[in-house]
């Protein structure tokens, strides 16, 4: 224990009372995904077997639902203390595996009860990771961010690895919907992880005095909090911008793996074969180009696992590190509201313009190369937000 301490100090540089936190961090992140990641495939399985052709009626069903929680969320930032409304987010969202359990083991209204799943997922799957990265953001400063989000992201890759292998795994011996009851017990494990980085950062961490104040404000002050400002609105920008290149993968994804590989099993185990390789790897333009030049099923994966894994390991720890330099509302509301509504809008924009020019016969070629500019726009608003970043820190 003590080589392995020593070892960590050499690749963490930090104090004591950080590396605790980071670690507590690290698990917590790796909870989350694990359980997202057991999730992932079956909800795109689920969209497969419903028709590619209503994927984006599912995306438009998601953005639905997310303008009606986000006042629910914001309401509850601004009248709990934060380990309160954490703590109810993920609770609530197991309640809702255990549901969906129980709806799928008593076989009602299957067709239903999978369309409600993939917008559940959609969901869930921003508010949990906007949950926690908001969480970082409160908890760490700027120049710890630098130092340890890398680190903590890590811990996001390997939930990554080893969610899509526990699905891989278990699947056929356990069926698909017990995989939920997997999730269900990864996410509680997340909440553990929870109260016991509240502990930890009340002995050490710079913005520990912060735990118990109550964020307050109104539940829908996130909108004007975003126009008021360039540096939101340049990063709701990103995250429409990161919208569009994820948007335009996923649907080129779905219709290739739809026309190429037949069968549930086989396009459940060629999902969780995608979101393992991301997690094994942990790029952009020249990607978009090669799909253009030849959009096969072994470029679309390739460049899936390429653009999520710079995602994981690169960007989103990075683009955290933003959030570190504005007020403590701005992160639970107008962080929540950029990484949740805006994202997920910008989906269904995304997905309605993407079976638009697909339907009168545009290519998924020619759609890849057609992103070629805004990934090149993409990156050089990512060089503006570092400076503007630099000068508010």
């Amino acid at each position: 224990m003590t080589a392995l301490a020593g070892r960590l100090r050499a690749f963490l540089p930090a104090t004591a009372a950080e590396r605790r936190a980071a670690l507590w961090s690290f698990a917590y992140f790796f909870a989350l995904l694990a359980a997202y990641y057991v999730l992932r495939p079956l909800r795109d399985q689920m969209a497969i077997a419903g028709g590619v052709q209503r994927l984006p009626w599912l995306f438009t069903a998601t953005f639905a639902t997310l303008l009606v929680a986000q006042p629910i969320y914001g309401a509850l930032v601004a009248r709990l203390p934060r380990q309160r409304f954490i703590a109810i987010v993920y609770h609530f969202f197991a309640l809702n595996l255990g549901a969906f359990w129980l709806l799928l083991t008593l076989d009602i209204e299957a067709v239903a009860v999978a369309r409600v799943f993939f917008v559940w997922v959609s969901v869930f799957s921003l508010f949990a990771v906007a949950v926690f990265w908001s969480f970082m953001a409160d908890l760490f400063d700027s120049e710890q961010g630098k130092r340890l989000f890398g680190f903590i992201g890590a811990g996001g890759t390997i939930g990554a690895l080893l969610g899509p292998a526990i699905t891989i795994v278990l699947a056929e011996p356990l069926g698909p919907r017990n995989l939920l009851l997997v999730a269900l017990v990864l996410l509680e494990l997340a909440v553990f992880c929870v109260h016991r980085l509240e502990r930890t950062a009340r002995s050490g961490t710079p913005r520990s005095d912060a735990d118990d104040v109550i964020v307050g404000g109104g539940a829908f002050a996130a909108i004007p909090e975003i126009v008021r400002s360039p540096y939101l609105l340049g990063l709701a920008t990103w995250s429409c911008l990161l919208s569009f290149g994820a948007t335009v993968l996923y649907f080129a994804q779905a219709n290739v793996v739809a026309a190429e590989v037949h069968g549930a099993a086989a396009q459940t185990r060629i999902f969780a074969s995608i979101d393992l390789a991301v997690g094994i790897l942990t790029l952009a333009v020249l990607a978009f180009a090669a799909l253009g030049a030849a959009p096969t099923l072994a470029v679309v994966l390739v460049f899936q696992v390429a653009q999520r894994w710079l995602n994981f390991a690169i960007a989103n720890p990075a683009r955290q590190v933003l959030f570190t330099v504005v007020g403590r509302e701005e992160k639970y509301k107008a962080k929540s509201f950029i990484d949740v509504v805006v994202y997920r809008g910008s989906d269904a924009l995304w997905g309605w313009l993407y079976e638009s020019v697909h339907a009168i016969g545009l290519k998924v070629g020619a759609i890849a190369l057609v992103a070629v500019p805004v990934a090149a726009a993409w990156m050089a608003l990512s060089a503006a937000l570092g400076r503007m970043h630099d000068r508010r820190r």
